[in-house]
């Protein structure tokens, strides 16, 4: 299957918006899951391209909100992975770690780039704010966000306009004289969601909250294993009875959405009473082993 005209320009359309949300609007539409919904709804499979997007979302959970200023753009990442994915019938595992990560890593340069184009505009500005040429001033950042949105929008037409000759051959390769490496990047594609959670955990203060880990941990798996041999029990049953219904749902996300917001909602009622009772330094403790110990990342 061939990514068609239309199908390029969506996904470079919003290859480039998709930045300037994260950096101005805050919409999530800039975050990786969606990303993958994006792609997928455009390609045609919407089950591939969340699998892709959640896995990013996932991959990158623990390294997207710390360190530089500059991070893996996982959301041009997935984009491509979920394209030639399905255009090209590609394990999405195999996408994860044979695309969306390399991909993702490459674009940290891309995203430097963008940075030092954007200070001609910001000393423009400067220049602006002397002479309270407020006209001038509103132009110029708003062609400062120029470089950001081309930084995104060219590499990935360039890719999807150009590049999928050469993945069809790396494909190819990967599943042909290759293959014990193709199903090694597949391993390691679903491993990366789980090093990403790990590396989430290694920085959010769980020694202090340890309790609502287990017990979260432990409610999910409950109702998970649960629902899962009621459905399997239903489904065998409406096999046989046919006066009783066939539809039996898994356990909505909503339900571990719900859990894990009253256990917040807990957390910060203790927080906050905790802060009424004894005044605490404003300031970020970190432990020997680096694990960060005020609530205020």
């Amino acid at each position: 299957m061939d990514i068609q005209w239309w199908q390029i320009l969506l996904l470079s359309l919003y290859a480039g918006y998709q930045i300037l949300d994260e950096l101005q609007v805050y919409s999530s539409m800039s975050a990786p899951v969606f990303a993958g919904l994006f792609a997928g709804l455009v390609m045609g499979n919407l089950q591939a391209g969340l699998i892709i997007g959640g896995s990013m979302q996932l991959t990158v959970l623990g390294v997207g909100t710390f360190g530089g200023a500059s991070k893996i753009d996982a959301n041009s990442g997935t984009i491509l992975a979920t394209a030639f994915s399905i255009s090209l019938g590609m394990n999405p595992e195999q996408a994860i770690a044979a695309i969306a990560v390399p991909v993702a890593s490459l674009m940290i340069q891309l995203d430097i780039l963008a940075r030092f184009a954007n200070t001609y505009f910001a000393h423009r500005i400067d220049r602006h704010v002397e002479t309270m040429n407020y006209k001038a001033i509103e132009r110029n950042f708003l062609m400062g966000a120029l470089p950001w949105s081309l930084s995104r929008l060219v590499p990935v037409f360039l890719a999807l306009a150009f590049g999928g000759g050469l993945v069809e051959n790396v494909v190819g390769v990967l599943n042909g004289d290759l293959k014990w490496l193709g199903d090694g990047l597949s391993v390691a594609g679903a491993v990366l969601p789980a090093v990403g959670f790990a590396i989430l955990l290694r920085y959010l203060p769980v020694k202090k909250h340890f309790p609502y880990l287990v017990l979260g941990f432990t409610i999910t798996a409950l109702l998970a294993t649960l629902f899962s041999n009621v459905q399997l029990l239903g489904t065998s049953v409406a096999s046989v009875v046919k006066e009783m219904p066939g539809t039996f749902n898994s356990l909505p996300m909503l339900a571990v959405a719900l859990i894990g917001f009253a256990l917040a909602a807990i957390s910060y009622k203790n927080g906050q009473n905790n802060h009424s009772q004894k005044p605490v330094a404003n300031e970020q403790v970190e432990s020997a082993e680096g694990e960060i110990e005020d609530d205020e990342i």
